[in-house]
């Protein structure tokens, strides 16, 4: 076996009762939520049973995500499994960072807050949207945004899926271009237009929030979402960038295979990241944990090919 990594699962991933199961059997992981909810009174309700429109609402699916994602990393630490390097998708990133000891696990959830608020609120007045473009190459839809008003391709996934964000209208124009030339736009449940300049404000205000943290280099290499390697010198000016920058993620996926990475663990909740690395690699073994069932499979498949 080569290197593991734990990749941290991000919005859009979410559902009623995530990390529930973990509270209950990892001891890390109740004294994660247990932490927490001293912070931020009612998260465990939220998560364990929160209905889909409550856990749709920005400011509370992060925060909620952030701790199944690194309950379930922690349980797995427990368990004897750790990570020689890990990645976060979005918002997954800043429970990647907690793991890898660039903070603290309190700081690490009241950031996630913060960011949650931020992001929440970050309507300029503008109708926005986004949407997965699914068939066609990243440079083609790249292309095509880039004819559009306030347009951007935002999220490289996987070979044939690039997620655009902006105006709400250029969205439905772009998409009837998008049909013409074979591709297919999947409409994304979001409240803002994520990883776009449309975050800008946003994210100023959030490196303004993170200035009052302690932020180190992490113990163990965190890949980045705008750069797709991993973290080095000012932690924090990166961080701060991520709302409003693209995520790299078929580039991170590739950089941590060449790095000799052939064993991912999806942490946190559901199978999306398993799904992306699938198609871009038939070459590395993928899990993932979002429970204590998962746990316990994911432990026994990991052992058994060491």
């Amino acid at each position: 076996m080569g290197k593991i990594a734990f990749v941290f699962a991000g919005q859009g991933a979410q559902y009623s009762g995530m990390g529930k199961s973990l509270y209950e059997t990892s001891a890390a992981a109740k004294n994660l939520y247990d932490m927490a909810e001293e912070i931020r009174n009612g998260t465990m309700k939220q998560s364990f049973e929160g209905t889909a429109e409550e856990l749709k609402m920005t400011e509370n699916t992060q925060p909620c995500l952030f701790l199944v994602d690194l309950a379930s990393a922690l349980a797995l630490d427990e368990k004897g499994i750790k990570a020689d390097a890990v990645a976060g998708f979005s918002l997954g990133e800043i429970a990647a960072l907690a793991y890898g000891k660039a903070y603290s696990y309190e700081d690490g959830f009241k950031i996630v807050c913060e960011r949650g608020k931020l992001m929440g609120n970050s309507s300029t007045g503008e109708e926005t949207a986004m949407c997965a473009v699914l068939k066609l190459e990243r440079e083609d839809v790249i292309n095509l945004a880039s004819k559009y008003e306030k347009l951007y391709a935002v999220n490289y996934n996987c070979p044939k899926q690039t997620v655009v964000s902006g105006l709400k209208s250029s969205i439905d124009k772009f998409s009837e271009e998008v049909s013409a030339n074979k591709g297919r736009c999947v409409p994304l449940a979001t409240s803002g237009a994520f990883h776009s300049p449309f975050m800008k404000d946003a994210s100023d205000k959030f490196n303004e929030y993170l200035n009052g943290f302690d932020i180190k280099l992490p113990e163990i290499p965190v890949y980045s979402n705008p750069t797709a390697k991993a973290y080095e010198g000012d932690v924090l000016s990166t961080l701060s960038q991520q709302m409003c920058s693209p995520v790299k993620w078929e580039d991170t996926i590739n950089n941590m295979i060449a790095d000799g990475f052939d064993t991912f663990i999806e942490v946190g909740a559901g199978k999306t990241l398993s799904g992306l690395i699938k198609k871009i690699s038939a070459d590395v073994k993928i899990y993932n944990v979002d429970s204590a069932e998962t746990l316990e499979e994911t432990v026994k498949a990991v052992k058994e090919n060491a």
